[in-house]
């Protein structure tokens, strides 16, 4: 017997083309996805599964019947094996131009009654007489010389020629779970309008359960039309490629979470303290809520210092926050912003923090105030803020003596003058949250990396403790719960080859941090979207070029510590985890 030829591999394809009719039908898919074809060719015999789509076979979920005389079809699977649009509204189903009112099992063809017993329903099946379907498809229909395998030939769908009209690729069929899937995307429109808009359906980057997976595109064009779906079927089979965490660790991008059930078992690496000079933070965050204008809190310095106010206006009516400098020299003094970070107005509190923290370590501050002797200016003044609505801001100020600095809440009508704050009152604290100043709200910290994975721990007031401080209006000492305004200078070393993650400890956690990274200097949005939650769900941080890390980390007001600086070893060993996949189109 002569060698069978072997198939080629677009044949192959094809053969796997009428595979996916079926899956696709699985899936619910109104129409499946039918190549460029002139016509589909469905072959079919009452009371039998097995059918043929050009030639291919395939099985039928719900075979053909003859009832009363007639053959009949299952509508919405015959429909997706000829890739056919069907549609379906108020309990009509429109094919062509055949339309089925569902509820009276009627039928009409181009709006005119067809027989009874044209359609019918056996279970939750909806049939149709073959010729029916033929006529409303304007498709040929042939008989066997048995009388029995009918042949349904239809052509392919003409569509509208203004549509624009999505496509994509995927660089296999068939993948292993936990390989990366690159798909390639270029939907075009007719007219060359642009397309604005994508709109995906079972898309993921990679599958690490096996199955059968459907991926459709929509696309949209700038005159607002939408394109009929586009589809392809993914196989996933095999032995593994990755796991979740293997995967996340050569492909997520900062920001991204990824799972990591380990996570709280990896040994805690071990931070060296590096003095350096002493920055102040002066806190107001107590009343948290001010109900009244009034002074929220005061203190001087003389040199750097950090400014954090965080507030909520509970004063029923617009108000606005101010930080106001008042020279207490004998002589002019200068006032700089080194930086500057706010979120201002919102009501939405878990903004507050991270919004400021971008902003923050986007500043490139430099703005400067001179004050003669006794003179008081605003530093800083808000938006201003309806009721309910909060204030976040973080400022870095050097100034060249020693000044007065105030927080104030006032309503919007009262103008921040030296005389209007002389008779503002003190505040009470609100005995929930903090305000003071704090020394050393700089932590410079130096980390060297040995074995991995490791963990290093940022406010968990043991390994890390808060800052303590003293509340200058009362005199009051004060613990600085969750160091917020606190900057974690790090400087990590032994960290080529590694994946640095962000695992949050304390509950919701939304913020930012900066690196440096050689020549790189980035901030990173943790997370790209959402809150970082559970301790099981890092988030990727960075991948070092160098083999020294610079962090810079500030605690998000509105969000909770403790937090880990989760290292992972990412080096590719002999055998583990398959082909990089580096091209994304």
């Amino acid at each position: 017997m002569p060698a069978l030829p072997l198939l080629s591999p677009l044949r192959r394809a094809a053969r796997r083309g009428s595979r996916t009719l079926l899956a696709a039908l699985t899936l619910g898919l109104t129409a499946a996805p039918v190549a460029a074809l002139g016509a589909v060719q469905l072959t079919v015999t009452p009371d039998q599964s097995a059918a043929y789509v050009n030639g291919e076979a395939t099985q039928l979920l719900a075979p053909p019947r003859l009832l009363n005389g007639r053959t009949m079809l299952p509508l919405r699977e015959t429909a997706a094996l000829l890739g056919q649009t069907l549609s379906e509204s108020g309990g009509q189903v429109q094919l062509g131009r055949l339309t089925v009112d569902t509820g009276r099992n009627a039928a009409f063809l181009a709006g005119a009654a067809q027989p009874d017993g044209s359609v019918t329903s056996v279970g939750p099946t909806l049939y149709v007489s073959v010729r029916l379907l033929a006529d409303a498809l304007n498709a040929n229909l042939t008989v066997d010389e048995n009388g029995r395998t009918l042949t349904l030939t239809a052509l392919r769908e003409g569509g509208n020629p203004l549509m624009p009209q999505a496509r994509f690729s995927t660089d296999k069929t068939t993948y292993a779970p936990g390989e990366r899937v690159i798909f390639t995307d270029y939907p075009f429109d007719p007219d060359g309008a642009d397309i604005v808009g994508r709109r995906w359906t079972g898309r993921q980057d990679v599958y690490f359960q096996p199955g059968t997976y459907t991926v459709t595109l929509q696309v949209t064009n700038s005159r607002g039309l939408q394109s009929p779906p586009f589809s392809r079927i993914i196989r996933v089979e095999g032995a593994p490629v990755d796991t979740p965490l293997s995967y996340a660790l050569k492909y997520a991008e900062p920001g991204d979470r990824f799972p990591d059930p380990q996570v709280l078992s990896y040994p805690a690496v071990s931070a060296l303290p590096v003095s350096g000079p002493s920055t102040p933070l002066l806190f107001s965050d107590s009343p948290e809520a001010p109900t009244q204008s009034g002074v929220l809190y005061q203190d001087s310095v003389a040199g750097r210092a950090r400014l954090l106010a965080y507030h909520l206006n509970a004063l029923g009516r617009p108000a606005r926050l101010y930080i106001l400098a008042r020279n207490l020299e004998g002589r002019p003094v200068e006032v700089r912003t080194e930086r500057l970070g706010e979120t201002a107005p919102t009501r939405i509190e878990a903004l507050l923090g991270q919004v400021t923290l971008l902003d923050y370590f986007a500043g490139l501050g430099g703005h400067v105030l001179n004050l003669a002797p006794g003179q008081s200016v605003a530093v800083y003044a808000s938006p201003t803020l309806n009721a309910g609505s909060g204030v976040n801001v973080m400022q870095d100020l050097i100034t060249s003596g020693r000044v007065e600095l105030t927080f104030v809440m006032l309503e919007d009508t009262l103008p921040p003058t030296a005389q209007v704050v002389q008779q503002l009152p003190y505040l009470q604290p609100d005995d929930r949250h903090q305000r003071g100043t704090f020394p050393n709200a700089v932590r410079s910290l130096r980390v060297n990396l040995t074995s991995l994975p490791a963990r290093l721990v940022i406010g968990d007031g043991q390994v890390d403790p808060a800052l303590t401080g003293t509340d200058m209006l009362t005199g009051r000492p004060q613990r600085l719960m969750g160091n917020y305004g606190v900057l974690y200078d790090l400087e990590v070393n032994g960290v080529a080859g590694t994946a640095v993650a962000f695992s949050p400890r304390g509950g919701l956690y939304r913020g930012a941090m900066n690196i440096g990274d050689g020549p790189i200097t980035q901030t990173i949005k943790l997370p790209r979207s959402g809150n970082a939650l559970t301790p099981d769900q890092p988030v990727l941080l960075w991948r070092p070029q160098t083999d020294r890390l610079n962090i810079d980390f500030v605690p998000a007001s509105g969000s909770n510590l403790p937090i880990s600086l989760v290292f992972y070893r990412t080096r590719l060993q002999p055998g583990f985890g398959g082909v990089l996949k580096t091209y994304q189109p």
